[in-house]
């Protein structure tokens, strides 16, 4: 994988880019926080107007009046508050939903080797936690501060109309928020990183555990992993505690800075009054224009943890963002002739120090007929699928189709869409029966898929009350593996593909089941090229080769088989 580019410079281009497609919901948030400015700084006015009023002290209006007014500043606030809910609603979650959507595609749309450094908790941690994150720092989060901003520029020039000296002192407290934000941010950002792995390490350690419950009960391994839960836990708890202990120190200066303003705009204000400069309105106003003037500055030391948690978030889904993608959507060819396989000169080896696992290999799997490879465990059955289906490319080497009609292509990710696979185990996801049958062809009828479920020896499948609409669970459970296995098989034949692979895909069913459904496929998919990988013997009375893969000490590591017994060396 490509090393991330952290550079702030980066951090800042990844967070403008979702910023510009989040417009419409930033500006409505900036427009409600500045009118929200505006109603408070009224609502100031119209109390010191109303107090003033009821001592005497101003005949602008009426009592009555200033009333209304304030009941009119309140009525508008708590519309605004309803405005701002609703944005946040619907907004909020469409550009969550928005950002989520991008990236399970590109996850989906990438290559191999690029996401499997990744454990899907982790990754899911990302998708959830931090694209939050992201997506309310840049919708929220920025409206907030500029409406800050404002709150405080606003709350300032109305007390320094009022008192130019006040506004003066009360603003000395801003260097203390300057201060303790540069001294802790890098620390705090070193911090929450650490938080932040360790929260996907224990999410991985659930979503695994959760997965394989049968496992961990047959082991009896329970207090191993709960213990382990624990002690990730505990450095989750550590790590927060050390964090908390770091920014109490900041969070104590800006409180003992507040406080000290309060204090100063009080006694200032007691001390006008008592010598009649100012009304009871102004000394009121003093304390509520302070309050409007100090809390911009707390917020804003608030913004310091709220800035370091979206910096982390983002440079954890830069990483995902730039994850090396396959190119599957260009140049995509659908092959509607009957198709061989040669492998011409393949090398591969999963990374440049580790051993080959193929080396100068050239063979051919021929169309319209029956293909078996057979080997022992760690021969290389598995990396030849992956080569096949584009997972993986070969270090040296290509792996080419030939068609009846004369056509070549080199297999890619582009031509995947042409191969039919089904996997080892139990590959069903939480659906229904029809939901994961549709998965290998979404256009399907419901003759296709009867007709895919009968060979694959799956009428059973009919013959449930709800039929096609019986849901099973994740991993295909409430199914035994043998069903699980033939509705796997089902989907891959109703996807009508010109190659089908069948990795073991016969190793839970019985002996007369197997053999029912080897027939028919065998019977129905001649036109087909069809590989076979195994260890069971049922498959080779249909096959029209064989290819035994051997381990690679050995002198020949393949060798062909042909369905008249001749046999020959493949290099």
């Amino acid at each position: 994988m490509k090393p991330i580019d952290r550079s702030f410079h980066h951090t800042i281009q990844f967070l403008f880019k979702q910023l510009k497609g989040h417009r419409l919901q930033i500006t409505l948030n900036i427009i409600i926080g500045v009118l929200f400015v505006f109603i408070d700084l009224g609502f100031v006015w119209v109390t010191k107007l109303a107090v003033d009023i009821a001592t005497h002290n101003s005949h602008v209006a009426t009592l009555q009046q200033a009333f209304i007014l304030m009941a009119s500043i309140m009525l508008l606030r708590i519309l605004l508050s309803i405005c701002s809910r609703w944005i946040r609603a619907v907004l909020g979650v469409k550009a969550q939903n928005n950002m989520r959507i991008h990236l399970f595609a590109r996850l989906l749309n990438s290559k191999w080797n690029a996401v499997r450094n990744f454990h899907t908790g982790n990754l899911t941690n990302r998708i959830e936690k931090d694209v939050t994150d992201v997506v309310n720092f840049i919708t929220e989060s920025i409206p907030s501060l500029v409406t800050t901003i404002v709150q405080f520029l606003g709350a300032f020039f109305f007390l320094f109309y009022m008192d130019s000296m006040l506004a003066v002192i009360i603003v000395c407290i801003i260097p203390f928020f300057i201060l303790s934000s540069k001294i802790y941010v890098k620390r705090m950002k070193r911090l929450t990183h650490a938080i932040r792995g360790q929260e996907s390490n224990i999410q991985s350690l659930i979503q695994e555990t959760l997965q394989h419950n049968i496992l961990v009960k047959t082991l009896d391994c329970f207090h191993t992993l709960t213990d382990n839960l624990h002690a990730q836990q505990t450095a989750l708890h550590e790590k927060v505690i050390h964090r908390t202990k770091y920014s109490t120190v900041s969070t104590t200066l800006l409180s003992i800075g507040f406080a000290t303003g309060y204090f100063v705009t009080f006694a200032w204000g007691a001390t006008q009054l008592s010598n009649n400069l100012i009304s009871y309105g102004a000394m009121l106003a003093f304390v509520q224009l302070v309050s409007q003037i100090q809390n911009p500055v707390r917020n804003m030391s608030r913004f310091v943890p709220i800035f370091i948690n979206a910096f982390t978030a983002t440079e954890r889904l830069i990483e995902l963002d730039t994850i090396e993608q396959e190119q599957t959507a260009k140049n995509r060819v659908i092959l509607s002739k009957a198709t061989s396989i040669c492998f011409e000169n393949i090398s591969f080896r999963y990374t440049p120090t580790s051993r080959f696992i193929f080396e100068q290999s050239n063979f051919k799997i021929p169309a319209n007929g029956v293909t078996v490879i057979t080997g022992e465990t760690g021969t290389g059955k598995t990396t030849l699928i992956r080569l096949l289906l584009a997972i993986v490319e070969p270090t040296m080497g290509n792996i080419n189709l030939e068609c009846k009609d004369g056509k070549m292509y080199t297999v890619n990710s582009s031509l995947r869409n042409n191969f039919a696979y089904v996997p080892q185990g139990n590959s069903l996801i939480s659906g229904s029966i029809k939901y994961n049958i549709l998965l290998g062809n979404p256009n399907a009828s419901d003759e296709d898929i009867r007709k895919a479920l009968h060979t694959a020896g799956a009428d059973f499948v009919l013959q449930k009350e709800t039929g096609l609409e019986t849901i099973c669970g994740e991993t295909g459970d409430g199914l035994s593996e043998g069903q699980a296995q033939r509705i796997a098989i089902a989907r891959a034949l109703v996807s009508n593909k010109m190659i089908f692979i069948f990795d073991e895909a016969t190793s839970s069913l019985d002996n007369e089941t197997e053999k029912i459904v080897l027939e028919r496929i065998a019977q129905n998919y001649k036109d087909r090229t069809l590989i076979f990988i195994t260890h069971r013997g049922e498959v080779l009375k249909y096959a029209n080769q064989i290819i035994h893969l051997q381990r690679q000490c050995c002198p020949k590591r393949f060798s062909i088989k042909t369905k008249k017994g001749s046999k020959a060396k493949v290099e």
